[in-house]
Protein backbone atom coordinates (compact mmCIF):
# COMPACT_ATOMS: atom_id res chain seq x y z
CA UNK A 1 0.00 0.00 0.00
CA UNK A 2 1.14 3.72 -0.84
CA UNK A 3 -0.16 6.35 1.43
CA UNK A 4 0.94 10.13 0.98
CA UNK A 5 0.49 11.67 4.50
CA UNK A 6 0.47 15.21 5.18
CA UNK A 7 1.87 16.55 8.61
CA UNK A 8 0.66 19.61 8.44
CA UNK A 9 2.16 20.81 11.63
CA UNK A 10 2.99 24.47 10.38
CA UNK A 11 -0.52 24.44 8.34
CA UNK A 12 -0.62 24.79 4.65
CA UNK A 13 -1.44 26.55 1.75
CA UNK A 14 -1.99 25.70 -2.13
CA UNK A 15 1.93 27.23 -3.23
CA UNK A 16 3.10 25.06 -0.29
CA UNK A 17 1.16 22.21 -1.01
CA UNK A 18 2.58 22.26 -4.58
CA UNK A 19 5.97 23.16 -3.65
CA UNK A 20 5.49 19.26 -1.49
CA UNK A 21 4.74 17.67 -3.64
CA UNK A 22 6.90 18.62 -5.97
CA UNK A 23 9.64 17.96 -3.48
CA UNK A 24 8.23 14.20 -3.11
CA UNK A 25 8.57 13.41 -6.82
CA UNK A 26 6.20 14.88 -8.79
CA UNK A 27 7.90 16.00 -12.08
CA UNK A 28 7.62 20.05 -12.56
CA UNK A 29 7.59 19.72 -15.82
CA UNK A 30 4.41 17.31 -16.51
CA UNK A 31 2.56 19.65 -13.43
CA UNK A 32 2.74 22.64 -15.94
CA UNK A 33 2.49 20.76 -19.34
CA UNK A 34 -0.83 19.42 -17.60
CA UNK A 35 -1.66 23.00 -16.18
CA UNK A 36 -1.76 24.53 -20.14
CA UNK A 37 -4.85 22.50 -20.55
CA UNK A 38 -6.51 25.13 -18.81
CA UNK A 39 -6.28 26.90 -21.79
CA UNK A 40 -6.30 30.06 -19.99
CA UNK A 41 -2.87 33.10 -19.93
CA UNK A 42 -1.39 35.12 -17.40
CA UNK A 43 0.30 32.94 -15.02
CA UNK A 44 3.07 30.43 -15.15
CA UNK A 45 4.79 28.66 -12.33
CA UNK A 46 8.33 28.98 -10.93
CA UNK A 47 9.85 26.63 -8.89
CA UNK A 48 13.40 26.75 -6.73
CA UNK A 49 14.88 25.13 -4.08
CA UNK A 50 14.83 26.96 -1.28
CA UNK A 51 14.69 26.53 2.89
CA UNK A 52 13.36 28.18 5.96
CA UNK A 53 14.60 27.79 9.42
CA UNK A 54 17.67 25.40 8.01
CA UNK A 55 14.85 23.52 6.56
CA UNK A 56 15.50 22.75 2.51
CA UNK A 57 12.58 21.55 0.57
CA UNK A 58 11.02 23.06 -2.92
CA UNK A 59 9.12 26.71 -3.50
CA UNK A 60 5.96 26.64 -5.75
CA UNK A 61 5.23 30.40 -6.66
CA UNK A 62 2.34 30.99 -9.32
CA UNK A 63 3.17 33.48 -10.86
CA UNK A 64 0.83 35.93 -12.45
CA UNK A 65 2.37 37.94 -15.73
CA UNK A 66 -0.31 41.10 -15.50
CA UNK A 67 -1.98 41.69 -12.33
CA UNK A 68 -4.18 44.42 -12.93
CA UNK A 69 -5.91 42.49 -15.47
CA UNK A 70 -6.44 39.91 -13.28
CA UNK A 71 -10.39 38.89 -13.76
CA UNK A 72 -12.11 37.74 -10.51
CA UNK A 73 -14.34 34.72 -10.96
CA UNK A 74 -17.40 32.94 -10.12
CA UNK A 75 -17.93 29.65 -9.89
CA UNK A 76 -19.36 28.56 -13.45
CA UNK A 77 -16.78 30.32 -15.18
CA UNK A 78 -14.32 27.89 -12.78
CA UNK A 79 -16.07 25.43 -13.66
CA UNK A 80 -15.88 25.79 -17.25
CA UNK A 81 -12.78 26.47 -17.34
CA UNK A 82 -12.02 23.37 -16.03
CA UNK A 83 -14.82 20.70 -17.79
CA UNK A 84 -13.72 22.69 -20.95
CA UNK A 85 -9.61 21.37 -20.61
CA UNK A 86 -8.38 18.50 -21.70
CA UNK A 87 -7.45 17.66 -18.04
CA UNK A 88 -8.21 13.79 -17.12
CA UNK A 89 -11.96 12.77 -15.75
CA UNK A 90 -9.86 12.18 -12.31
CA UNK A 91 -8.25 15.51 -12.28
CA UNK A 92 -11.49 17.79 -13.48
CA UNK A 93 -13.77 15.83 -10.47
CA UNK A 94 -11.20 16.55 -7.64
CA UNK A 95 -10.15 19.85 -8.56
CA UNK A 96 -14.03 20.89 -8.87
CA UNK A 97 -14.67 19.09 -5.65
CA UNK A 98 -12.08 21.36 -3.97
CA UNK A 99 -13.35 24.46 -5.65
CA UNK A 100 -17.28 23.73 -4.39
CA UNK A 101 -16.15 23.19 -0.77
CA UNK A 102 -14.59 26.96 -0.91
CA UNK A 103 -17.58 28.37 -2.56
CA UNK A 104 -19.94 26.67 -0.23
CA UNK A 105 -17.98 28.37 2.56
CA UNK A 106 -18.36 31.86 1.31
CA UNK A 107 -21.66 31.60 -0.15
CA UNK A 108 -22.54 30.24 3.85
CA UNK A 109 -20.47 33.50 5.21
CA UNK A 110 -22.01 36.29 3.19
CA UNK A 111 -25.48 34.11 2.81
CA UNK A 112 -25.72 34.24 -0.74
CA UNK A 113 -26.71 31.62 -3.27
CA UNK A 114 -23.37 29.11 -4.61
CA UNK A 115 -23.56 30.92 -8.03
CA UNK A 116 -23.50 34.24 -6.44
CA UNK A 117 -20.38 33.75 -4.77
CA UNK A 118 -17.43 36.33 -6.08
CA UNK A 119 -14.10 34.41 -5.98
CA UNK A 120 -11.74 37.06 -4.70
CA UNK A 121 -9.05 34.69 -3.81
CA UNK A 122 -10.47 31.10 -5.58
CA UNK A 123 -11.11 33.19 -8.96
CA UNK A 124 -7.90 34.49 -8.99
CA UNK A 125 -5.11 32.50 -11.82
CA UNK A 126 -2.53 31.47 -8.36
CA UNK A 127 -5.37 29.91 -6.52
CA UNK A 128 -7.03 27.99 -9.96
CA UNK A 129 -3.31 27.14 -10.36
CA UNK A 130 -2.93 25.94 -6.91
CA UNK A 131 -6.11 23.84 -6.98
CA UNK A 132 -5.96 22.23 -10.17
CA UNK A 133 -2.11 21.92 -9.35
CA UNK A 134 -3.10 19.55 -6.28
CA UNK A 135 -5.56 17.44 -8.20
CA UNK A 136 -2.63 17.08 -11.20
CA UNK A 137 0.11 15.97 -8.59
CA UNK A 138 -2.11 14.02 -7.11
CA UNK A 139 -3.46 11.59 -9.45
CA UNK A 140 0.12 11.58 -10.58
CA UNK A 141 1.24 10.21 -7.40
CA UNK A 142 -1.50 7.36 -7.50
CA UNK A 143 -1.50 6.83 -3.86
CA UNK A 144 -3.85 4.45 -2.53
CA UNK A 145 -4.85 6.59 0.62
CA UNK A 146 -4.60 10.07 1.59
CA UNK A 147 -3.69 10.86 5.29
CA UNK A 148 -3.17 14.13 7.06
CA UNK A 149 -2.01 14.87 10.87
CA UNK A 150 -4.77 17.19 12.33
CA UNK A 151 -4.16 20.89 11.18
CA UNK A 152 -2.48 23.47 12.47
CA UNK A 153 -4.80 26.86 12.08
CA UNK A 154 -2.33 29.45 13.33
CA UNK A 155 -3.98 32.82 15.24
CA UNK A 156 -3.78 36.42 15.45
CA UNK A 157 -5.50 38.28 12.26
CA UNK A 158 -5.54 38.06 8.70
CA UNK A 159 -6.26 40.56 6.21
CA UNK A 160 -8.52 39.58 3.52
CA UNK A 161 -11.19 41.18 1.01
CA UNK A 162 -13.71 41.63 3.50
CA UNK A 163 -11.13 43.38 5.81
CA UNK A 164 -9.06 42.30 8.75
CA UNK A 165 -10.40 39.03 10.39
CA UNK A 166 -9.78 36.72 13.06
CA UNK A 167 -7.61 33.02 12.17
CA UNK A 168 -8.82 31.37 11.01
CA UNK A 169 -10.82 33.09 8.41
CA UNK A 170 -14.49 32.53 8.49
CA UNK A 171 -14.50 30.36 5.42
CA UNK A 172 -11.56 28.28 6.68
CA UNK A 173 -13.56 28.05 9.78
CA UNK A 174 -16.73 26.55 7.93
CA UNK A 175 -14.41 24.21 5.96
CA UNK A 176 -12.53 22.57 9.05
CA UNK A 177 -15.86 22.09 10.50
CA UNK A 178 -15.40 18.05 12.00
CA UNK A 179 -11.96 17.94 10.63
CA UNK A 180 -9.61 17.48 13.87
CA UNK A 181 -7.49 21.06 14.05
CA UNK A 182 -4.62 23.21 16.56
CA UNK A 183 -4.34 26.66 17.16
CA UNK A 184 -1.76 28.92 18.32
CA UNK A 185 1.20 27.60 17.46
CA UNK A 186 2.32 30.99 15.51
CA UNK A 187 0.32 34.56 15.46
CA UNK A 188 -0.80 34.35 11.47
CA UNK A 189 -2.69 32.35 9.17
CA UNK A 190 -1.06 29.07 9.01
CA UNK A 191 -3.62 27.30 6.81
CA UNK A 192 -5.50 29.76 4.33
CA UNK A 193 -8.73 28.69 2.69
CA UNK A 194 -7.31 26.75 -0.21
CA UNK A 195 -5.40 24.94 1.85
CA UNK A 196 -7.89 23.80 4.38
CA UNK A 197 -10.49 22.73 1.23
CA UNK A 198 -7.20 20.42 -0.21
CA UNK A 199 -7.08 18.83 2.90
CA UNK A 200 -11.00 18.29 3.33
CA UNK A 201 -11.54 17.39 0.03
CA UNK A 202 -9.34 14.64 -0.42
CA UNK A 203 -7.84 13.11 2.83
CA UNK A 204 -9.38 10.10 3.39
CA UNK A 205 -8.13 9.69 7.26
CA UNK A 206 -6.88 12.06 9.90
CA UNK A 207 -4.89 10.42 12.74
CA UNK A 208 -1.61 12.01 14.28
CA UNK A 209 0.21 8.74 13.97
CA UNK A 210 2.41 7.45 11.36
CA UNK A 211 1.86 3.54 11.34
CA UNK A 212 3.60 2.45 7.99
CA UNK A 213 7.39 2.86 7.10
CA UNK A 214 8.05 6.35 5.83
CA UNK A 215 9.90 5.79 1.97
CA UNK A 216 10.68 9.87 1.60
CA UNK A 217 9.99 12.88 3.41
CA UNK A 218 9.31 16.17 1.52
CA UNK A 219 9.21 19.91 2.18
CA UNK A 220 7.19 23.04 0.33
CA UNK A 221 8.42 26.23 1.57
CA UNK A 222 5.98 28.77 2.28
CA UNK A 223 6.46 32.64 1.84
CA UNK A 224 6.84 33.46 6.02
CA UNK A 225 10.29 33.85 7.74
CA UNK A 226 8.65 32.65 11.24
CA UNK A 227 10.29 31.31 14.03
CA UNK A 228 8.45 28.31 13.01
CA UNK A 229 9.45 26.83 9.99
CA UNK A 230 6.90 27.53 7.31
CA UNK A 231 6.79 24.67 6.01
CA UNK A 232 4.29 21.61 4.89
CA UNK A 233 6.10 18.29 5.48
CA UNK A 234 4.74 15.16 3.72
CA UNK A 235 5.60 11.33 4.03
CA UNK A 236 5.29 8.43 1.59
CA UNK A 237 4.53 5.51 3.84
CA UNK A 238 4.53 2.11 1.69
CA UNK A 239 3.71 -1.19 3.35
CA UNK A 240 1.38 -3.82 4.15
CA UNK A 241 -1.32 -2.47 6.98
CA UNK A 242 -2.14 -5.30 9.67
CA UNK A 243 -5.68 -6.31 8.08
CA UNK A 244 -7.45 -5.38 4.87
CA UNK A 245 -10.39 -5.97 7.24
CA UNK A 246 -9.72 -3.18 9.80
CA UNK A 247 -10.97 0.45 9.25
CA UNK A 248 -9.04 3.01 11.21
CA UNK A 249 -11.25 6.81 11.65
CA UNK A 250 -11.22 9.52 13.95
CA UNK A 251 -13.99 9.98 16.96
CA UNK A 252 -14.82 11.78 19.80
CA UNK A 253 -15.58 10.93 23.31
CA UNK A 254 -17.73 13.40 25.42
CA UNK A 255 -18.23 12.64 29.02
CA UNK A 256 -19.89 14.07 32.08
CA UNK A 257 -19.96 13.16 35.63
CA UNK A 258 -23.97 13.85 37.68
CA UNK A 259 -24.78 13.14 40.64
CA UNK A 260 -27.92 15.35 40.72
CA UNK A 261 -30.21 13.83 38.36
CA UNK A 262 -33.17 11.44 38.35
CA UNK A 263 -32.24 8.00 36.81
CA UNK A 264 -35.49 8.02 35.04
CA UNK A 265 -34.24 10.50 32.64
CA UNK A 266 -31.38 8.70 31.52
CA UNK A 267 -33.05 6.23 29.12
CA UNK A 268 -34.70 9.57 27.20
CA UNK A 269 -31.08 11.03 27.24
CA UNK A 270 -29.54 7.47 25.68
CA UNK A 271 -32.33 7.45 22.95
CA UNK A 272 -31.79 11.05 22.24
CA UNK A 273 -28.13 10.71 21.40
CA UNK A 274 -28.51 7.59 19.47
CA UNK A 275 -31.35 8.94 17.24
CA UNK A 276 -28.94 12.08 16.72
CA UNK A 277 -26.17 9.70 15.20
CA UNK A 278 -24.19 8.54 18.25
CA UNK A 279 -22.08 6.09 17.65
CA UNK A 280 -22.69 4.65 21.06
CA UNK A 281 -23.31 6.11 24.48
CA UNK A 282 -23.56 4.52 28.01
CA UNK A 283 -23.41 5.08 31.73
CA UNK A 284 -20.79 4.16 34.18
CA UNK A 285 -21.63 4.00 38.55
CA UNK A 286 -18.63 6.49 40.08
CA UNK A 287 -18.77 7.44 43.38
CA UNK A 288 -17.80 11.22 43.56
CA UNK A 289 -16.59 13.59 46.67
CA UNK A 290 -18.14 12.97 50.12
CA UNK A 291 -19.15 9.66 48.79
CA UNK A 292 -21.74 10.51 46.73
CA UNK A 293 -23.24 7.83 44.02
CA UNK A 294 -23.33 9.40 40.22
CA UNK A 295 -23.22 8.70 37.18
CA UNK A 296 -20.86 9.43 34.18
CA UNK A 297 -22.59 9.34 31.09
CA UNK A 298 -20.44 8.82 27.90
CA UNK A 299 -20.74 9.82 24.32
CA UNK A 300 -19.01 8.36 21.25
CA UNK A 301 -19.43 10.55 18.42
CA UNK A 302 -17.82 11.26 14.59
CA UNK A 303 -16.05 14.74 14.96
CA UNK A 304 -18.89 16.42 12.52
CA UNK A 305 -21.65 15.78 15.59
CA UNK A 306 -19.72 16.49 18.24
CA UNK A 307 -21.80 19.60 18.72
CA UNK A 308 -25.46 17.94 18.23
CA UNK A 309 -24.77 15.53 20.84
CA UNK A 310 -23.04 18.54 23.52
CA UNK A 311 -26.52 20.08 22.80
CA UNK A 312 -28.85 17.26 23.72
CA UNK A 313 -26.31 16.50 26.76
CA UNK A 314 -26.59 20.30 28.10
CA UNK A 315 -30.00 20.03 27.30
CA UNK A 316 -31.39 16.66 28.85
CA UNK A 317 -29.36 16.19 31.76
CA UNK A 318 -28.27 18.48 34.52
CA UNK A 319 -24.78 18.43 33.89
CA UNK A 320 -22.63 21.69 33.64
CA UNK A 321 -19.45 20.78 32.09
CA UNK A 322 -18.16 18.10 29.44
CA UNK A 323 -14.95 16.56 28.69
CA UNK A 324 -14.03 15.97 25.71
CA UNK A 325 -11.48 14.25 23.70
CA UNK A 326 -10.29 12.68 20.19
CA UNK A 327 -9.77 8.75 19.76
CA UNK A 328 -9.23 6.40 17.36
CA UNK A 329 -11.84 3.82 16.79
CA UNK A 330 -10.62 0.25 14.39
CA UNK A 331 -14.19 -1.54 13.41
CA UNK A 332 -13.79 -5.03 11.96
CA UNK A 333 -15.45 -5.00 8.27
CA UNK A 334 -18.85 -6.01 8.62
CA UNK A 335 -22.16 -6.93 6.36
CA UNK A 336 -25.38 -7.88 7.13
CA UNK A 337 -27.31 -11.02 5.68
CA UNK A 338 -30.75 -12.49 6.09
CA UNK A 339 -31.46 -15.88 7.38
CA UNK A 340 -34.24 -17.69 7.03
CA UNK A 341 -35.73 -20.18 9.69
CA UNK A 342 -38.92 -21.89 9.70
CA UNK A 343 -40.64 -19.29 11.69
CA UNK A 344 -39.46 -16.51 9.90
CA UNK A 345 -36.08 -14.22 8.45
CA UNK A 346 -33.56 -12.97 11.17
CA UNK A 347 -31.25 -10.59 10.18
CA UNK A 348 -27.80 -11.32 11.03
CA UNK A 349 -24.50 -9.11 11.25
CA UNK A 350 -21.05 -11.00 10.60
CA UNK A 351 -17.44 -9.74 10.92
CA UNK A 352 -14.65 -10.41 9.09
CA UNK A 353 -10.28 -10.03 10.23
CA UNK A 354 -7.78 -10.69 7.54
CA UNK A 355 -10.26 -12.00 4.88
CA UNK A 356 -11.76 -15.01 6.95
CA UNK A 357 -15.24 -14.76 8.40
CA UNK A 358 -14.77 -14.31 12.61
CA UNK A 359 -18.30 -13.20 14.20
CA UNK A 360 -22.11 -13.82 13.25
CA UNK A 361 -24.24 -12.21 15.48
CA UNK A 362 -28.22 -12.58 15.54
CA UNK A 363 -30.30 -9.27 15.73
CA UNK A 364 -32.03 -9.63 19.10
CA UNK A 365 -35.11 -7.64 17.87
CA UNK A 366 -35.95 -10.03 14.99
CA UNK A 367 -34.55 -12.72 17.57
CA UNK A 368 -37.32 -11.22 20.43
CA UNK A 369 -40.54 -10.79 17.67
CA UNK A 370 -40.33 -14.21 16.04
CA UNK A 371 -39.51 -15.78 19.83
CA UNK A 372 -42.77 -13.80 20.75
CA UNK A 373 -45.16 -15.03 17.96
CA UNK A 374 -44.43 -18.17 18.31
CA UNK A 375 -44.21 -19.17 22.23
CA UNK A 376 -40.30 -20.15 22.11
CA UNK A 377 -37.60 -18.34 24.22
CA UNK A 378 -34.98 -16.30 22.45
CA UNK A 379 -32.34 -18.53 22.79
CA UNK A 380 -34.36 -21.83 20.66
CA UNK A 381 -35.00 -18.58 17.84
CA UNK A 382 -30.81 -18.00 18.21
CA UNK A 383 -30.08 -21.38 17.54
CA UNK A 384 -32.06 -22.47 14.84
CA UNK A 385 -30.60 -18.95 13.08
CA UNK A 386 -27.12 -20.64 14.08
CA UNK A 387 -27.58 -24.01 12.78
CA UNK A 388 -28.69 -22.22 9.33
CA UNK A 389 -25.69 -20.36 9.25
CA UNK A 390 -23.72 -23.88 10.16
CA UNK A 391 -25.37 -25.97 7.17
Amino acid sequence: MKILYYDCFAGISGDMNLGALIDLGVDADYLKQELEKLNIEGFHLEIKKDQRRGINGTKADVIIENPDNEKHRHLRHVEEIVNNSTLSDTVKTNALKIFRLIAEAEAKVHNIDIQRVHFHEVGALDSIADIVGAAICLDYLKVDKVISSPIQLGGGTVKCAHGIMPVPAPATALIVEGLPVKTGLVNHEATTPTGAAILAAMVDQFTPNVELPIVKTAYGIGNRDAEVANVLRVYLLEGEQSSSDVETVEAVVLESNIDDMNPEHYDFILNELFDAGASDAWLTPIIMKKSRPAVTLSVLSSPELVAKMKTIVFTHSTSLGIREYRVQKHMLARQEIEVKISHGTVRVKQSYYNGRLLKSKAEADDCKKLASEHGLSIREIEKMVYNQLEA
